[in-house]
């Protein structure tokens, strides 16, 4: 493995990989670059993402490099502008890129993607306990959501409390948005006391909870939203510029893939099934009415 410094990827690093050829041809091939959305507070990003990018360059027989981006709205700048040509976006971000490059597409997601919700979550001293009901009891708390362009951390849970309230967050809180731009951070600054409340990716809550890394007795999960679509993969259509079938390929990979240690970094033991942009049409509509 090769660590390089490349565009966006310049203070963060890269990995870069080439499977079955030297530095001389790869330079004088395309490379597939990819990138992640910072979804969780993650420093060890490049070397997770190691497995995943090493079984796409065997499998595609061409150089793979994954490019760290700073935020998600790097991750759909970065999109946008043909710097990385897939692409693991939330849903929200998946729109946003999808819209900015025509013949952008939604080309696998999760087992579980499709039917995916969001945790409120509130620190023990509040006395708030789980219901099937809206937490109501949330009013005029200090509420946290992940990053302002997280699907299940922000777009989703503001759409479930105007659904519920009538008001917009800032109505219902009684101040103006707070983010953690991280769900693992939201879960800490809950656990902590720091925030009474917030809202946050059921899987990294899980995880936390099943790592040991989060107290569930101090940070509780009070309600868990309705389902809804979230991530997924989109390839950028520069693809088949470089060679006719190779979106098609890429696919193929991206669904057949069981290698656990490829899949780790996702939290997608199970894999990854088919997705399309239609998948999304929903939450492109909750996205615009909200004004996202």
């Amino acid at each position: 493995m090769r660590i390089r410094s490349l565009g966006l990827a310049l203070l963060f690093g890269s990995i870069s990989l080439c499977a079955s050829c030297g530095d001389a041809e790869a330079g004088e091939r395309p490379v597939l670059r990819f990138t992640v959305i910072p979804d969780s507070n993650n420093t060890d990003m490049v070397e997770r993402l190691d497995p995943f990018a090493r079984h796409l360059a065997e499998r595609l027989q061409m150089p793979v490099e994954f490019v760290p981006t700073p935020d998600y709205n790097a991750s759909v700048e970065a999109f946008k502008n043909g710097d990385v040509q897939l692409a693991w976006f939330g849903g929200l971000t998946g729109v946003q890129a999808r819209r900015a490059v025509p013949g952008a597409q939604a080309l696998a997601q999760g087992s579980l993607d499709p039917h995916f919700k969001s945790y409120f979550v509130a620190h023990k001293d509040t006395g708030l306990t789980k219901s099937e009901d809206f937490p109501m009891g949330l009013k005029g708390r200090r509420f946290t959501f992940g990053s302002a362009d997280s699907t299940s951390g922000r777009l989703m849970p503001e759409y479930f409390i105007r659904q519920h309230t009538g008001m917009s967050p800032e109505q219902f809180f009684g101040r103006p948005n707070s983010f953690s731009n991280a769900h693992d951070k939201t879960a800490k600054l809950v656990e902590a006391g720091s925030f009474e409340a917030g809202a946050m990716n059921f899987v990294q809550y899980d995880q936390m909870v099943r790592e040991g890394k989060l107290d569930p007795e101090l940070c509780r999960v009070i309600w868990v939203t309705p389902e809804y679509v979230d991530y997924q993969w989109t390839v950028h259509p520069k693809l088949e510029d470089w060679q006719e079938g190779l979106t098609a390929k890429l696919q193929k990979v991206l669904l057949q893939m069981d290698d656990p240690a490829a899949l780790e970094a996702f939290s997608r033991p199970n894999g990854f099934i088919a997705a399309k942009n239609e998948d999304y049409s929903n939450l492109a509509k909750v996205a615009t009415e909200l004004g996202f």
